[in-house]
């Protein structure tokens, strides 16, 4: 068993006589410990009587329950390690421990006592006298200010520091402080993982409210950079001051921002005495709406200073802590430690009025005599001998880190000779590789830069109507692990002034399809979202550039996706392609009706009159005409690209020829019929063939160099209309379609002209005024089909080539077969030699 003894030490009791008192047990080595029990204090009322050094000393005045556990975990851990018989057989280890009460004073008081004499009104470094102390290291807790304060002013003497709440990063810096250690993350962890949690929440647009102080100033500084680095803003920042009343202008200013901003995540990085005018500004002016963020520092754990504070703000927060677990045998430790069990323990007795509000030695003002079967009445400490709290297990850890480190010193050294041998210094180059599984089954060591890789836990805040607070464990964040950060949304129950997850952003996600266009602010997270042009896409969301769909897709109607053009063509299925397939199918059938009669009624003189056989021949080549056409309409091929300009060319060639041959047979005929005319020799089918021959042969000659040359093929056309393919036949040589259709409109410009000058010779059935109408029809569509080809795009331009070869053979065949079929057929009185020699 331990037994505990009482030394004096620097602080004054209330209620107990005014002496300096001390909490210590020797033994072959002890354990420094730090611990802050008192967590009050008020400066002293000056006096011009007390001597300098006692001018502006602070006196503790008020014991906190939860850092009274901290105590209890201290003592709990050596009690543990001596009565472990595989840690330190043999060796028994005592402690030292004295209460900072926040007091930086009292302090470097408490570790002048530990490392130095018993004696603490002249404590001199390295001076020992009376029992001799073997101190093998102390652990602290205060704060990281003081705590940098005593590594900076006792790292010299190179005796292993550990701090169990400290979390500076500074103090990982191994060439200034080799001694010290933690059993709490680095600060930067803390940094990481609230920057961690905004990404997971989305909460990019986030309020700052962070301590007066160098710690608040340096997180302001890295959570802002942090931040920026993903995209993410902060709205606003503001700094709280320590426990003094908000200036009027900041407090007006604070809760306009919090009533005004669009930013609903709110990160508080500050400990409750910097949080303690916050709550009261937001009883004033309530902003139920917003999801506050709390780092680690305000701890409800250590309890609440100000219990009048309403904490119905604060309600559905998440919160940051250091990891924790409970050893399993402290719960009955913790129950056995009472007045009568530790009689010496000076702080016993207060905790015992705080917990039960009775006084176990006598019954005194407003509290009874305990009778021993008391229970804890507030609900806010109902636990606290069944669960340690986050520093209560760092310390518990800090302890065994000391143990094991000095464990495995202590084998290298025979029995008689360890306590002589072994000094404080020797400890660190054994804690700089301890590794050991604890009582509570987790892996516990040190890193290169002295600090415990714990993980943090993240706490959801459920406030009670009767102002006490649940904290329910949500996720964790440990940077060693794959996933480093692990959130169960379920469990989270939020504010019930929203009841779900709300969003923190200046300006809404950009859905696919659109991009993020920034205004013309200092943020980065304030944007405007424009659809993405055409061609391109965005496929997910808040991108800041659309992507160009390749060659062969295009973007669908969302423009999130890209998906195969189409491709289009005039097809058969097409209303148009259907149209202009009838309307060719139908005029070749009127030819072939009309060649029909004139073949029946071939002898008559109508059919008989300007060369019966180029007339036949000009019908045959009006059916070629009609049906190639169809060539023009279907998913263009290689064959199909070559047939229908060069069959259309040479067709059209032959009709035009004989329409020239025609006109020249007539001219001939008329002028040959003059005394001494030489025209006579020309008179007959001779002239007539050769004409239509040569000028065919010509068109034939074109086509042949056009299709040597560059002849057409098919082309999917990706830029003649937007988001589709138009499948067509390129002309290859441009001058070859154009030699084609320049000679065509030659061979009709000369049959017109011909045709012009003979269109009053006297004949019944002279044909050279129905030709030169039937020219004037075709020059008239060709001439316009030029400007109509090359301002048409897609499958309008086969349509437009398609129209002009039917109305154009249409022309030719009205203007020339119909008046000789309107005799044949309506007036076959005219249709006889009589009549022709009457006329």
């Amino acid at each position: 068993m331990i037994s505990l003894g009482l030394y004096i030490d620097g602080h004054l009791v209330p209620g107990l006589q005014q002496k300096k008192k001390r909490y210590n047990q020797d033994g072959d080595f002890i354990i420094g410990g730090l611990i802050t029990v008192n967590v009050a204090s008020t400066l002293t009322t000056y006096d011009y009587r007390l001597r300098p050094a006692e001018l502006n000393t602070y006196t503790c005045v008020k014991i906190n329950l939860m850092s009274y556990q901290n105590l209890v975990a201290f003592i709990f851990a050596i009690s543990e390690i001596n009565e472990n018989l595989e840690i330190l057989p043999n060796i028994t280890l005592g402690f030292y421990t004295a209460d900072p009460c926040f007091s930086e004073n009292y302090a470097v008081k408490g570790i002048l006592n530990i490392i130095s004499t018993e004696k603490a009104s002249s404590a001199i470094p390295n001076y020992r006298c009376g029992t001799s102390m073997k101190l093998v290291g102390f652990v602290d807790g205060i704060s990281s200010k003081v705590t940098l304060l005593l590594a900076r002013m006792f790292g010299s003497y190179k005796i292993p520091q550990i701090s169990y709440s400290s979390l500076d990063s500074t103090l990982s810096d191994k060439v200034q402080f080799p001694s010290f250690y933690r059993t709490v993350p680095n600060e930067n962890i803390q940094y990481k993982a609230i920057v961690k949690l905004l990404r997971y929440f989305g909460w990019s647009w986030v309020g700052m409210l962070v301590s007066d102080d160098e710690s608040g100033l340096k997180a302001s500084q890295v959570l802002q950079e942090e931040l920026s680095l993903h995209g993410y803003c902060v709205a606003f920042l503001e700094f709280l001051p320590y426990r003094n009343k908000l200036a009027d202008a900041l407090k007006a200013r604070i809760a306009k921002i919090l009533k005004t901003t669009k930013a609903n995540a709110i990160v508080i990085y500050a400990d409750q005495d910097y949080v303690f005018q916050l709550q009261t500004l937001l009883y004033m002016y309530p902003s139920p709406e917003k999801i506050w963020i709390i780092s680690y520092h305000w701890n409800l754990a250590e309890g609440v200073e100000f219990s009048f504070l309403s904490f119905e703000p604060f309600n559905g927060s998440l919160s940051f802590t250091i990891h924790t677990k409970t050893s399993p045998n402290f719960e009955d430790f913790s129950q056995n430690v009472n007045p009568v069990s530790y009689p010496n323990d000076f702080y016993i007795n207060r905790v015992w009025m705080e917990l039960y509000d009775c006084n176990y030695i006598r019954k005194s003002g407003d509290f009874e005599l305990c009778m021993g079967n008391e229970t804890i009445r507030s609900k806010e400490y109902r636990n606290i001998h069944k669960y340690m709290s986050q520093y209560s297990y760092t310390i518990y850890n800090a302890v065994y880190a000391l143990a094991h480190a000095l464990h495995e010193l202590t084998s290298e050294f025979n029995k008689e000779h360890i306590i002589n041998e072994i000094q404080a210094w020797k400890v660190n180059k054994y804690l700089k590789n301890m590794h050991f599984i604890n009582t509570a089954e987790e892996d516990i060591y040190f890193d290169e830069n002295g600090d415990f890789n714990s993980q943090l836990d993240i706490l959801n805040w459920i406030v009670n109507p009767d102002q006490s607070i649940d904290t329910i464990k949500v996720g964790h964040y440990n940077q060693q692990s794959l996933q480093d950060l692990t959130i169960n949304k379920e469990m989270i129950t939020w504010n019930p002034a929203f009841q779900q997850t709300q969003h923190s952003v200046c300006s809404e996600s950009c859905i696919p399809g659109y991009r993020k266009s920034y205004k013309q602010s200092r943020f980065s997270c304030c944007y405007d979202c424009v659809h993405c042009p055409q061609g391109e896409i965005t496929n997910d969301t808040d991108m800041e550039t659309c992507t160009k769909c390749p060659d062969r897709l295009w973007p669908n109607e969302k423009k999130d996706t890209c998906i195969p053009k189409l491709i289009t063509y005039l097809s058969y299925e097409d209303l148009l392609g259907e149209s202009l397939a009838v309307a060719s199918v139908l005029l070749f059938l009127i030819t072939c009706l009309v060649t029909t009669i004139l073949i029946k009624h071939r002898n008559t003189p109508v059919v008989k009159a300007n060369n019966r056989d180029l007339s036949f021949i000009l019908l045959v080549s009006l059916k070629i005409c009609f049906l190639c056409s169809l060539l023009f309409i279907g998913y263009p091929h290689k064959l199909t690209c070559i047939l229908r300009q060069t069959v259309f060319g040479i067709i059209f060639s032959i009709s035009v020829s004989s329409i020239l041959a025609k006109t020249v047979t007539v001219i001939i005929a008329f002028n040959a019929t003059k005394p001494g005319s030489k025209l006579k020799n020309w008179v007959g089918s001779r002239s007539s063939n050769s004409i239509l021959l040569c000028c065919s042969l010509i068109q034939v000659i074109i086509c042949c160099a056009w299709l040597g040359i560059s002849p057409p093929f098919p082309h999917e056309n990706m830029e003649v209309e937007v988001g589709t393919i138009v499948a067509e036949c390129n002309d290859g040589s441009q001058i070859g379609f154009y030699s084609v259709l320049g000679y065509m409109g030659f061979l009709a410009f000369v049959s017109f002209f011909i045709a012009f000058l003979a269109r009053n010779l006297p004949d019944m059935f002279n044909e050279a005024r129905f030709i030169t109408f039937s020219m004037l029809v075709f020059l008239s569509v060709w001439i316009s089909f030029i400007p109509a080809y090359l301002s048409t795009k897609g499958k309008y331009v086969v349509a437009v080539e398609i129209f002009a070869i039917l109305t154009s053979s249409t022309g030719l065949l009205g203007c020339i077969f119909i008046p000789k079929c309107y005799v044949i057929l309506i007036r076959p009185e005219r249709n006889t030699r009589a009549f022709m020699i009457k006329q």
